[in-house]
């Protein structure tokens, strides 16, 4: 793309989510958001504070409080057409059919004001009943594999015990006995280090043009979780071989029982470091979470076989909603 249909791009974009909600998600956003967020349980791991905030230049994330819920609207970029979409608005408890009702049409009046159709993505199919109570046969909800996330049970990835796990506990077994670690949390003095190490391995791959896109975005993600960690609420942990980062990984608190695992990054080329830092990681630094959710796997094949691997305990169904 080149910088004039880029910057083009990027002022159409802007243009229309100004018209769609107002407020940007910053740091001084985290304890409006927060109580809604953290209200009604929908366990889905895009509607955490660390995943809005690290994504929130990246999809336009704009925010307002619209009869007392949270409505958060966005724009897909893996889609050509750059969809404007709105995530399931969120109550501080439960969710009351009258007032669900109430902002359905308050929000379905912006989208009708920028001339695009209503959508709501990443809705937990656990949400459904409450939409159709709201509006009754005026919604069509279809599935969206591609953003299911897998769920662990912590213990399982720490352990990897059993069958199920033979493989990874080979992979993991070889690392320890073949490599001289160190497994840190990560603080802020190991933060020039990951980004770093993110940059030396973008330099040694190739990618097809979607990966390189994904990258590309997910990078300036990383540089705002690692830039923002103790402000925005993110743990994560390192390993270091020869006082050099190989892997890192970054997460977010989801719930009480949950961490959310926003990004894993290793060296490929060291036989087990994955299987190192996913469960060192989960030993060390999520003592205060019964489950795991690692995301969703973007209909990436790749990334679809190495999470199945992992034999997820449930997975977080989400779906389209289209009002008719």
């Amino acid at each position: 793309m080149s910088i004039a249909v880029l910057l083009t791009h990027e002022r159409y974009k802007q243009k229309e989510m100004a018209l769609l909600l107002q407020n940007k998600i910053e740091i001084e956003s985290q304890a409006i958001l927060e109580p809604y967020l953290n209200g009604f349980r929908h366990d889905t791991s895009g509607l955490t504070f660390t995943s809005l905030f690290m994504w929130r230049n990246l999809n336009h994330f704009r925010y307002e409080i619209i009869n007392d819920m949270l409505c958060i609207s966005g724009i897909n970029y893996l889609e050509p057409d750059q969809e404007l979409f709105i995530f399931p608005p969120l109550p501080k408890e439960n969710y009351e059919p009258q007032q669900l009702s109430e902002t359905i049409d308050i929000l379905k009046d912006r989208f009708r004001e920028v001339d695009r159709p209503f959508k709501i993505k990443l809705m937990p199919i656990k949400m459904i009943p409450f939409f159709e109570e709201a509006k009754p046969g005026q919604f069509v909800f279809t599935p969206d594999r591609d953003n299911f996330d897998y769920v662990y049970r912590r213990e399982d990835l720490v352990a990897l015990k059993g069958r199920k796990y033979h493989r990874k506990k080979n992979h993991w077994n070889y690392f320890m006995r073949t490599f001289s670690f160190e497994y840190l949390s990560l603080t802020e003095d190991l933060i020039k280090d990951c980004l770093e190490f993110n940059s030396r391995l973008l330099q040694k791959k190739s990618y097809t043009p979607l990966e390189a896109k994904l990258i590309e975005l997910e990078e300036e993600a990383i540089f705002e979780c690692l830039t923002n960690m103790k402000k925005a609420g993110y743990r994560g942990g390192v390993i270091r071989i020869n006082n050099q980062v190989e892997a890192f990984t970054i997460a977010g608190k989801l719930h009480d029982d949950t961490v959310v695992v926003h990004v894993e990054k290793a060296n490929a080329k060291i036989r087990g470091l994955y299987q190192a830092i996913n469960q060192q990681f989960c030993k060390y630094d999520c003592q205060d979470a019964i489950y795991i959710n690692r995301e969703e796997d973007m209909g990436l094949k790749n990334l679809r076989k190495a999470k199945s691997s992992y034999r997820p305990i449930k997975m977080i169904e989400k779906c389209d909603a289209v009002l008719i």
